[in-house]
């Protein structure tokens, strides 16, 4: 059975944005949508650090669930990210996902101490953090030999509050079978991921699942959504409400993504908030709606 429709809210992590990063997150919390999600790239000089911001966002909500979208693993250890992890899930009550990818800018990376790696390398990392991660959330000492991470002796703690779910931000058809096999979630976004693409790489999440006899109607699939709520309609993603209720409830039934993060190319705050209230409650209707004729 497919997961029921879940929506968010992306916030960035301008320095000078944080009253912007703010007022969108209350948003979300006062709407009833699920997520907020937080673009992680540390070596962005006008960026503050992701993980610092879900953080402090956290202590100022009371429902939302955050997410790094995705977190940069060159530049975070993945037994530390999991401690990271675990304790933003304990402060905040067990509201705290973790959105993971490889890490796309090679060069800066670089800059910052990260590793320079190539494409099959990057996925490599990213199985092993996985394993990593798992391991240490498991909250019993653990060793691990890998191709790119040792640890030795960990001895890992706090647990989290809740079973952290582990979204990966990937989108090769190699790394996509990753998502299947061994993590709860997927997170793409539609201008690098356009719809005429989903089919054939969510055909290759479901089958990797089975084969790993895991349900992969479990998996989270989430899709960053960029446009603009206007009165004139332009495409898939610009145009009236109407038009995004079909885009989106059309994306759930036909192509399987069953998570929708807004991300307005304009106007944020404003744009936010009618996602939030009016497009939500209507999409929701319309899939309620479908449900009971199913």
């Amino acid at each position: 059975m497919a997961l029921p429709v879940r929506f968010g809210l992306n916030v960035d992590p301008n320095t000078g944005g944080l009253a912007i990063a703010e007022r969108i997150t209350a948003i979300a919390d006062s709407t009833g949508l699920e997520y907020v999600g937080v673009q992680d790239h540390p070596y962005n000089v006008d960026f503050v650090d992701t993980l610092t911001l879900i953080t402090w966002l956290a202590g100022k909500t009371s429902n939302v669930h955050f997410f790094p979208n995705v977190a940069n693993l060159p530049l975070r250890p993945p037994a530390m990210l999991a401690k990271q992890a675990a304790t933003i899930d304990v402060l905040s009550g067990g509201r705290f996902e973790l959105g993971l990818g490889a890490g796309a800018f090679t060069d800066p990376i670089a800059g910052m101490g990260g590793p320079r790696r190539s494409t099959g390398q990057a996925r490599s990392a990213l199985s092993e953090a996985i394993d990593i991660i798992r391991a240490s959330w498991a909250g019993e000492p653990y060793q691990y030999q890998g191709s790119h991470y040792e640890i030795p002796g960990a001895r890992p703690g706090p647990r989290p509050a809740h079973d952290i779910g582990l979204w990966l931000g990937v989108v090769g058809p190699r790394a996509v079978r990753l998502v299947g096999a061994k993590a709860d979630g997927w997170s793409v976004s539609a201008p690098y991921v356009p719809p005429t693409k989903l089919p054939a790489l969510n055909e290759i999440i479901t089958a990797a699942a089975e084969e790993a006899g895991r349900d992969p109607g479990t998996i989270t699939r989430l899709y960053n959504v960029m446009g603009l709520i206007t009165p004139n309609g332009r495409d898939a993603f610009n145009g009236p409400v109407e038009r995004w209720v079909d885009t989106l409830t059309t994306l759930y039934t036909e192509f399987e993504m069953n998570t929708f993060v807004f991300w307005p190319s304009g106007d944020r705050e404003r744009q936010s908030q009618m996602f939030a209230e009016q497009v939500v409650p209507a999409v929701r209707e319309a899939l309620a709606g479908v449900t009971a004729r199913g």
